[in-house]
């Protein structure tokens, strides 16, 4: 089996120009052949919507079954799906800690809010967080307790529980995050993450609300062996980068380990700014929209910045 067998299995008929086979668009679907396959990079682009990537196989894995995707595998040379399913396996599964939010949580969703709402609510408004940002994070706060003067953004696992959360001082006081004795080795919020749409990695949870479909690393590292490291490379997702300008170095280290497993990466530009939640929404998107694909040309760049 070839390429172009695997491809008109997941795609349906085509015509072929030069190196090229052209489609029914699976995602606009025009009546006319305007989606466009290069076989030789792999490359596809919709002449009609404008859906566009550098490998093909993420559209391919929407519509191949697992033999199928393994066998596209197979003819491109990545690694194969045998080997990341393995990622999960029983040998490999790690526990995960659970959590309860503190007792004096006060979830800023509700309707019908105290007036000790007030403050944090001021503070999220400053930082550009509307009432929708609330309700689809759960953004709460305590008046209390050790929490006090913070307002909490927690993480929910795939089934629903949370398994952490970060609580931020709405006055500045030090220390400025006063998170839960648990494990960072968690994809936060994953239960609201669509692994079939492009996916954002930031630093903070602030610059995640800015984004759609974003993953906070709650610092500005990935680490190889970690949990999320392992369901990034396993879902295949087309992928974003988008950390602060000071952390360069670590955006291109952990670039060129991510390329390893032959994902299809942007780089986001974040100059001018501190941070993603210091955008608005809309900045925010205007970038992405410019974001740069990291080529052989951005790899050699990393290779000589870092001599």
């Amino acid at each position: 089996m070839n390429k172009t067998q695997i491809l008109k299995s997941a795609l349906g008929e085509f015509r072929r120009s030069k190196d090229e086979l052209l489609f029914i668009c699976p995602f606009c679907k025009h009546h006319k052949h305007k989606f466009s396959v290069n076989t030789n990079t792999d490359k596809y682009k919709c002449w009609v919507c404008d859906t566009r990537g550098a490998n093909v196989r993420r559209v391919l894995k929407r519509f191949l079954n697992a033999s199928m995707l393994f066998e596209w595998d197979k003819i491109t040379g990545r690694l194969n799906l045998g080997e990341l399913d393995g990622m999960f396996d029983e040998n490999n599964k790690q526990s995960e800690t659970l959590i309860d939010l503190p007792p004096e949580f006060w979830s800023l969703a509700n309707k019908n809010l105290p007036k000790t709402s007030l403050a944090p609510l001021k503070y999220l408004q400053d930082r550009g967080i509307s009432r929708q940002d609330i309700l689809k994070w759960k953004i709460g706060y305590c008046s209390s307790g050790v929490y006090e003067g913070r307002v909490i953004i927690p993480s929910f696992n795939l089934q629903g529980y949370c398994n952490y959360f970060i609580a931020r001082s709405i006055t500045d006081a030090w220390p400025r995050y006063l998170n839960p004795e648990a494990s960072k080795d968690i994809c936060f919020n994953e239960l609201y993450l669509d692994w079939d749409k492009d996916v954002t990695l930031v630093e903070g949870v602030f610059d995640a609300v800015k984004c759609d479909n974003a993953i906070p690393l709650l610092g500005s590292t990935l680490n190889e062996n970690s949990l999320l490291f392992k369901k990034i490379v396993y879902n295949d997702p087309k992928l974003y980068i988008a950390l602060d300008p000071d952390a360069e170095k670590k955006a291109r280290k952990m670039i060129d380990k991510l390329i390893e497993y032959d994902l299809e990466i942007y780089k986001i530009d974040i100059s001018g700014y501190e941070d993603v939640g210091e955008m608005t929404k809309e900045e925010f998107l205007r970038r992405k929209q410019a974001a740069e694909l990291v080529n052989d040309d951005w790899l050699l760049e990393s290779q000589l910045l870092a001599v």
